[in-house]
């Protein structure tokens, strides 16, 4: 069976994709650029949902801290996709919280606005339960593999969901994962020396090459062949 990324990291999504000519005019104007530097918090769990943000520029990280204040990445987001409408629409908090990986620009939409547009529009509601559906798949998929095997393969998945993470496009090969190693190890959900031993296997073996944050796939057939025994 051909190995598919997207079983376990969902295919970037844009809101106005579920949008006609006329949603996207009106919610486009409606919406507010906000800029965060890296570091700065989105939302912070159990706080309530105010918005949708989607994501014009740099990577933002949706985790889950422990009672020993360490985190667990749970999904990235790059430019073009949106997040913060599940929460909104079961009216509960923030499971997660949302902090930029790095210098980041925001569409955000706010509360009436988007409600007003999912009021309005039976295919956008339709088109979300789709997506929340879709993203259930993949976490299940993600945190079955992530909770039953060992890290050497949950390295190899993670490296591969973040080259796509990373790739600006379909046709991009040249991807470089420009990630830190408490974040790394925060994606993979294991210890950073655990996860820094790990990388100079892959990176002895010629499966990868790094430089500081940088990490560059060369064999990702290899990658793959230890998802593909799971």
């Amino acid at each position: 069976m051909e190995f598919n990324i997207e079983k376990y990291h969902l295919k970037s999504s844009s809101l106005f994709d579920f949008l006609s000519a006329d949603q996207t005019r009106f919610v486009k104007s409606k919406s507010i650029r906000k800029e965060y530097m890296k570091g700065d918090f989105l939302f912070r769990e159990k706080s309530y949902s105010r918005g949708v943000y989607i994501v014009r520029k740099g990577k933002v990280k949706i985790f889950q801290t422990n009672t020993e204040g360490k985190q667990t990445i749970v999904y990235i987001y790059k430019k073009g996709d949106f997040f913060g409408y599940r929460p909104l629409l079961a009216n509960e908090p923030h499971p997660v919280a949302a902090v930029a990986m790095d210098n980041v620009v925001i569409s955000f939409v706010p509360q009436e606005v988007f409600l007003n547009v999912l009021d309005k529009s039976s295919i956008l509601a339709r088109k979300l339960l789709v997506n929340l559906t879709k993203e259930f798949s993949v976490w299940i998929d993600k945190m079955t593999i992530f909770s039953q095997y060992g890290v050497k393969k949950r390295v190899a998945l993670s490296l591969l969901i973040l080259n796509r993470v990373y790739q600006k496009d379909d046709n991009d090969k040249t991807v470089s994962i420009s990630i830190n190693r408490d974040d790394f190890a925060g994606f993979v959900g294991t210890a950073k020396e655990t996860l820094v031993r790990m990388l100079r296997i892959f990176k002895d073996e010629k499966i990868i090459v790094s430089k500081g944050t940088k990490i560059m796939i060369l064999k990702p057939k290899v990658l793959i062949n230890m998802i593909d025994e799971l």
